[in-house]
């Protein structure tokens, strides 16, 4: 398995987004940070990065755990990342 995956790419195989062209939609719009930078879709993460992805008027921050280029099973697909506590409870308060 690589070591880096496109934002785009990994972003629809963790179900963030339904379709990868709604991700590089979200990601050229600005919805999606790496580290606290704005990228492009084409972008390479890894893990380790700290992502910030608003959706639907909500705020995830999460750190990537796992790679993957292809959308698998939704349980598969949260193994792939954690979410910071603070992002839940800002989640769970609104």
């Amino acid at each position: 398995m690589a070591n880096m995956v496109r934002i785009d790419k990994w972003l629809w195989a963790a179900r963030f987004f339904k379709t990868r062209s709604l991700a590089t939609e979200m990601v050229n719009g600005g919805h999606v940070q790496c580290n606290g930078d704005r990228m492009k879709p084409s972008k390479c993460i890894q893990i380790g990065d700290v992502l910030s992805i608003v959706r639907n008027q909500e705020q995830h921050i999460i750190t990537v755990t796992g790679l993957a280029e292809k959308r698998g099973s939704a349980t598969l697909a949260q193994g792939l990342y954690s979410e910071q506590e603070e992002s839940i409870k800002a989640r769970t308060e609104q």
